[in-house]
């Protein structure tokens, strides 16, 4: 069974038409991120399947349950880790996840282990008498994720997870993400703007003017938009050019365009017969991927426009 599963999926307002029939699958246990720029539709989509929004049209199911007619099942098994932060930081980390557990009924006899277990996940067990407000940014972070966890979900919902974080501590997230996918056997949805994490994700779905236009993995997406780049510089680049049928000339040296660069460089230096001197390989990037079936850059994602902060208000209301 699939995770998560929607067909023919639309949601209009009015005369505006924001998801406009949309079809795809998240499977068990995978990584899954979803990108589109201002306007695309992926908070409306994120919104109906955590049971925020009403579809207009279409069905969805999270964890084998429908999104319209089993609201509090889909509930129960989904966990949700908004951009902006929620915690009560007047209260220590501990008290925030026992008030998560109080709301979602778990058995007492359970809290205090499930407690201890995703804390020491995330790296704070030690901290978990600290108030909130003690901690740094990327620590609230690990600790909304291990309280979107308390309830040992199915899904987890992500969405930038890390934005606003620096380097370093964002690569500690994705550190933290990667093991509790190993550990949980869970099956994560994240979106995300920076194109480097979105490198982490099994499989990436591109939303634009409410239509999915490319879902495939991060490799076969930049496949999708071109080749592979390799530049040499030779001691003969006449004849390296006379050798390499295809190869052009240019500032920057002799130009060969194929599909796994990685692969066919080893193979050039054994059989091109000429002395090479530099040799570098560039490819397409998510950037591009993203640029090509948008036309919009990745600096135009929802997370800086108007559509997240109602998916946010919308989210608190509905813990």
């Amino acid at each position: 069974m699939n995770a998560v599963e929607v067909r023919g999926l639309t949601k209009s307002y009015g005369a505006v038409e924001a998801v406009r029939g949309v079809d795809f699958d998240v499977r068990t246990g995978e990584t899954f991120g979803f990108l589109g720029p201002n306007g695309a539709g992926k908070s409306t989509t994120i919104k109906i399947l955590c049971t925020l929004a009403k579809a207009t049209g279409g069905s969805a199911s999270v964890a084998g349950f429908d999104v319209q007619g089993q609201r509090d099942d889909v509930r129960r098994h989904i966990g949700l880790v908004f951009q902006d932060t929620t915690l009560d930081t007047y209260l220590s980390a501990e008290m925030n996840l026992r008030f998560h557990a109080e709301l979602y009924g778990m058995p007492r006899e359970s809290v205090q282990p499930r407690l201890q277990q995703v804390l020491e996940m995330v790296g704070l067990w030690e901290r978990r008498a600290s108030k909130v407000l003690t901690f740094s940014g990327g620590m609230k972070r690990r600790l909304e994720i291990a309280r979107g966890l308390m309830h040992s979900p199915r899904v987890l919902f992500l969405d930038e997870p890390t934005v606003g974080l620096d380097p370093q501590t964002r690569a500690s997230i994705w550190d933290y993400i990667e093991r509790l996918r190993k550990e949980e056997d869970i099956t994560i949805f994240l979106t995300t703007h920076y194109m480097d994490e979105a490198e982490h994700c099994d499989r990436i779905a591109i939303m634009d003017e409410g239509k999915l236009v490319a879902l495939d993995t991060p490799a076969a997406l930049k496949a999708s938009v071109g080749t592979d780049r390799v530049t040499i510089r030779t001691d003969d680049d006449d004849e390296a050019l006379v050798r390499l049928p295809g190869a052009i000339r240019t500032s920057e040296g002799v130009v060969i365009n194929v599909e796994d660069g990685e692969a066919y460089v080893p193979q050039l230096f054994e059989s091109l017969g000429v002395p090479i001197t530099n040799v570098s390989i560039s490819r397409p990037s998510l950037d591009d991927v993203f640029l090509s079936y948008t036309g919009r850059t990745i600096r135009d994602t929802e997370s800086a426009g108007p559509q997240l902060p109602p998916f946010m208000a919308a989210g608190r209301g509905h813990r």
